[in-house]
């Protein structure tokens, strides 16, 4: 059986702790590899070299790191498929969205390539008589990463491509559901000519994410999963005096209002609820239907779903693959199950492949759902739709101010001011206005409000870019000595 182990100092690494977990086939159900969790010594080995590795990483200038994250770029794009491959193996994505995965990664690369221009200060000459003032940002030194199941390429790359260019060096701790992603990529990165103890990925459970949360060495941790533990991860990271940026669960919300095109938000929809399984923190969960339209878009939404082909990556027809595991397999078929009981209506029930081989389930929806019922407050993060009927625009905005989450919501209309009005209103950290994902572009940041972020900085982009730094202002003066005193008042501008 194959052997995932630790990659440090540019090569891989065999685990000495004696523990070791299963790595699945979410299609076939069969154990494929067994992964090395790390200990706390190996833990502390591998912060100490990335410790080491960081003054002559910081000192290497902005020219040289843009010219490696270059290659890395080039590096990803001519190994787009064989990267997809593994994603299909290990967590079960078809193809198409697996390489989807990736270049939504690579964008984040290609922005962090950019570095000399986002890490340019400010200056300001004369700002007392012979005084100027200039602004710089400087490295933390080493940060972390501790990254989901769900997306083991792209998640990584939103974490690691800034860090890396601003000058920290960076120990990732990937899930270890489906760790060979990671390894892959640091093998991309040593290609690409970066120095060694720079990046490094150490595999491991709860014991290596609690030592990353209180070593001494470690400055910041970045962190993306349930709320649960996002929330975990922020309050002890913060208590033993880290930056952290933790990003939670979701239950986003898609707003239908009367004069929207219900076909093509019928299409948005079901696209938005299945793609991936539904195993995304962007993944529409609840659609909120105008009762004057509702009957009509559940019903093309359940017409859409026997369209979706389910079934392996292996199989080009495939469209959505199999969930990560038979235990959060089950635990989803739980609340299609249990919806009825709550006074919910199955109009699709798509549980019928729990028995299957692999870890499938067919797309499910939900009718009549309303908060207090656990299908509709839990963070389902399966292939179930679930549809809650309201009278309008204010009541369904109300709706997803009142919910505790606030990563994602779109509203579908053909009213240009309604929709400008939403997103004025909305308490959510990313709106999409007949966009059912408003994933951002590279070039913004990512990242919600409420129960969906702790911390105050967002992921990637400019944020990014100042969450693994630190600004600093220099004053200085270079006056004629023969001017110099004795002033012991405050210093003043004028």
């Amino acid at each position: 059986m194959d052997r995932i182990s630790h990659w440090v100092n540019n090569k891989v690494v065999r685990g000495t702790s004696g523990r070791t977990g299963k790595v699945f086939n979410p299609a076939t159900g069969e154990v494929q590899a067994e992964v090395d969790l790390a200990s706390v010594e190996e833990m502390d080995s591998v912060i100490a070299i990335a410790k080491a590795a960081f003054p002559a990483w910081r000192a290497t200038n902005m020219s040289r790191r843009a010219e490696i994250m270059f290659r890395m770029r080039e590096l990803l794009d001519a190994n787009r498929k064989e990267l997809a491959s593994i994603l299909t193996l290990e967590h079960g994505k078809v193809p198409s969205d697996a390489l989807g995965e990736i270049a939504r990664g690579v964008e984040n690369v290609e922005f962090a390539c950019g570095i000399p221009a986002l890490l340019k200060g400010g200056y300001t000459e004369q700002a007392s008589s012979g005084v100027d003032v200039y602004s710089i940002r400087q490295p933390l030194g080493v940060v972390a990463g501790i990254t989901p199941f769900n997306f083991p390429a792209m998640v990584p790359m939103w974490m690691f491509a800034n860090a890396l260019m601003c000058g920290n060096t960076f120990v990732l701790k990937p899930s270890e559901k489906d760790p060979s992603a990671s390894m892959f990529i640091a093998d991309l990165l040593r290609q690409a000519g970066l120095p060694e103890g720079v990046f490094n990925v150490v595999h491991g459970d709860k014991v290596a994410v609690d030592r990353i949360l209180d070593h001494p060495d470690i400055a910041a941790v970045s962190f993306v999963g349930s709320t649960p533990i996002a929330r975990y991860v922020y309050e002890t990271g913060t208590k033993n005096g880290k930056r952290v940026q933790a990003l939670g669960g979701a239950k986003n919300h898609m707003l239908v209002l009367p004069d929207a095109d219900l076909n093509m938000a019928a299409d948005a929809a079901v696209s938005a609820a299945y793609g991936s399984s539904g195993e995304r923190c962007m993944a529409v969960s609840v659609v909120l239907a105008s009762e004057a339209i509702a009957d009509d878009l559940v019903g093309k939404i359940k017409e859409r779903i026997p369209n979706i082909k389910v079934g392996p990556g292996s199989d080009p027809a495939a469209e959505m693959g199999p969930l990560i595991s038979k235990e959060h397999r089950d635990k989803v078929a739980g609340y299609v199950a249990n919806a009825p009981s709550e006074g919910a209506t199955v109009v699709v029930d798509g549980t019928d492949r729990a028995k299957d081989a692999g870890f499938f389930l067919n797309p499910s929806l939900i009718d009549n759902v309303k908060p207090g019922m656990k299908c509709y407050d839990d963070e389902i993060f399966g292939p179930v739709l679930t549809v809650m009927r309201v009278k309008g625009y204010e009541d369904g905005l109300a709706t997803i101010n009142d919910n505790q989450f606030g990563n994602g919501t779109a509203i579908f209309t053909r009213d240009g001011g309604v929709a400008r009005q939403f997103q004025y209103d909305v308490n959510v950290g990313m709106v999409g206005i007949n966009v059912p994902i408003p994933v951002p572009v590279s070039y913004y940041s990512f990242g919600g409000w409420k129960a969906s972020l702790f911390g105050d900085q967002h992921m990637y982009g400019p944020e990014g870019i100042n969450f693994y730094t630190r600004g600093k202002v220099v004053t200085s003066r270079w006056p004629d000595p023969r001017t110099s005193s004795v002033n012991l008042g405050f210093p003043q501008n004028r």
